[in-house]
């Protein structure tokens, strides 16, 4: 069976205190590992479609976690190991209000050391997808090029460029990710962006706006309640309410509505069935701590991915 999805990213060990808890007085810590493209090809996985994950990872234990992680979600890790630099690592704060307050231990890792024989290992597995993100191209001038390497030579290889914005912007006081996606643009089939990250792109956060201006042919508006709005083609707008009744932990809802939007789509879904699953997706994922948590199990996931074909959408 072919590669669906190839995902470029960092995946990185995630410590966090129990819900209600925070890092300063919790007795006691939960570990997971995460990570957007992680999170985004483990939603694929359960999905039915073969995702591959293709990063570096440091030579140490917390490497040896993200692989059993990564086989665990079902997600084929393709992961040169660096003796010289650690394994990403993050911690989640739960905040009394309910919001997560994130801080990143990545600087030097692994992963900033991706570069284009790094996008060449990606494309070699001829995926009909290619994912990037900003926060790939936010790691470091090796994985600008990177990202800018795959964007322009993917179609040469079969593949289809996706691009999840992910802008991090305390993550990038250098300006890499909106300097690479907007120069990506161009080479972009698919692109998925929340409103709350379009300004520094588009000047705007208006769904019609983002559209016309991001010159895409389909793109996928994300508005957190709002719901989402999708174009294919033709520019004109279609809503999907969100689906979301429970918000326990906002961080990887995007990532699950990726997975399930582009599952639907490689499917053979139309894009309103696939806006409906990528919510449900994000909305079971909000309802649970951790980035990954909230995800169906496999048969779950292939009912609701049925179900999501069957529906009537526009095209």
């Amino acid at each position: 069976m072919g590669v669906d999805v190839v995902g470029i990213g960092e995946p990185m060990v995630l410590v966090q205190p129990p819900a209600g808890g925070t890092l300063t007085t919790s007795p006691t810590f939960e570990v997971h590992v995460a990570g957007a493209e992680l999170n985004t090809c483990a939603a694929l996985s359960l999905l039915g479609r073969r995702a591959v994950l293709c990063t570096r990872l440091g030579d140490d234990a917390f490497a040896d976690r993200v692989e059993h992680a990564a086989a665990a979600l079902g997600v084929t890790l393709d992961a040169e190991r660096d003796r010289t630099r650690q394994t990403g690592l993050f911690a989640k704060d739960a905040l009394p209000d309910g919001a997560r307050r994130v801080r990143y231990y990545r600087a030097g890792s692994a992963a900033s050391a991706l570069d284009v024989a790094d996008a060449e290992r990606a494309l070699r597995h001829r995926p009909r997808a290619v994912l990037v993100s900003g926060l790939t191209a936010a790691l470091g001038p090796g994985p600008e090029r990177l990202v800018r390497h795959v964007a322009a030579n993917a179609a040469a290889h079969g593949s289809r460029v996706v691009v999840d914005v992910n802008l991090r912007p305390a993550l990038d006081p250098e300006g890499r990710a909106v300097r690479t996606l907007s120069a990506i643009l161009p080479h972009t089939d698919l692109l998925l962006v929340g409103t709350d990250e379009a300004e520094p792109l588009f000047g705007t956060a208006d769904p019609a706006e983002i559209v016309r201006r991001a010159g895409v042919r389909e793109v996928v508006v994300k508005g957190g309640p709002g719901g989402c709005w999708w174009t294919v083609g033709d520019g004109t707008l279609h809503h999907q309410p969100s689906l979301a009744t429970d918000v326990v932990d906002p961080v990887g809802a995007g990532d699950a509505f990726a997975g399930g939007y582009l599952a639907t789509r490689l499917a053979g879904g139309a894009p309103g069935a696939a806006a409906w699953l990528g919510s449900r997706l994000a909305a079971d994922v909000l309802a649970h701590t951790g980035d990954t948590a909230g995800l169906p199990d496999r048969a779950s996931a292939a009912e609701l991915l049925a179900e999501a074909l069957r529906r009537d959408a526009v095209r």
